[in-house]
């Protein structure tokens, strides 16, 4: 009895890690990353301030927006415009530093490295992922039953940041959307930190 017993607990966890996989690859495949998406989103976190905006996406690519900040982000180049001092900073980021400003970065994360349990709560799963050696070390994400994402808990460099998603919207986008124009900001200093 107890050999069949702890037979059924490894098959459970094996069908946790498998489900929370499926959940994940379905939620990804919805935001139809080759065309594009849009969403609003909040964040908050231990000393930050609650910011919303928008985001937009398409592969590797984002574009974010709050009331401090604008972010453009191309693949290879990242433009941050800080409204309050009128300035953008052209950078080439981490992968760390594309995952902090960009909230669907995980998309790209869960496939490797990490490990993860799945439980369901209310009308939705909760994937819990952890990564050893990784710069983001810990996350839970919230997946409604249709598999929309709704929250981001993650955890990087022992501070914890929530990341709240609404309005998802598969959208074709133009390349141009996630590339800084300087005609549209014509007196902005730019400081190139490539």
């Amino acid at each position: 009895m107890n050999i069949f017993l702890f037979a059924t607990m490894i098959m459970v966890a094996g069908n946790t890690v498998d489900d929370a996989r499926k959940t994940l690859d379905k939620a990804s495949a919805k935001i139809a990353i080759n065309k594009g998406a849009t969403a609003s989103f909040s964040f908050t976190g231990n000393k930050i301030p609650t910011q919303k905006g928008t985001i937009a996406i398409k592969g590797s690519k984002f574009h974010a927006r709050t009331n401090n900040s604008i972010v453009w982000y191309d693949g290879k180049t990242l433009w941050l415009y800080n409204k309050g001092t009128d300035e953008v900073n052209v950078s080439k980021p981490s992968p760390s530093k594309q995952q902090s400003l960009n909230p669907y970065a995980f998309l790209f994360l869960y496939k490797n490295g990490y490990s993860m349990t799945q439980k369901s709560v209310a009308s939705s799963y909760e994937i819990h992922l952890v990564g050893k050696g990784k710069s983001i070390s810990e996350m839970y994400v919230t997946v409604d039953k249709s598999y929309n994402i709704k929250q981001l808990r993650v955890k990087q460099g022992g501070q914890w940041l929530t990341i709240s998603l609404s309005n998802l919207q598969n959208k074709s986008l133009s390349d141009d959307t996630f590339r800084f124009s300087s005609k549209d900001f014509p007196h902005a200093e730019i400081i190139d930190l490539r």
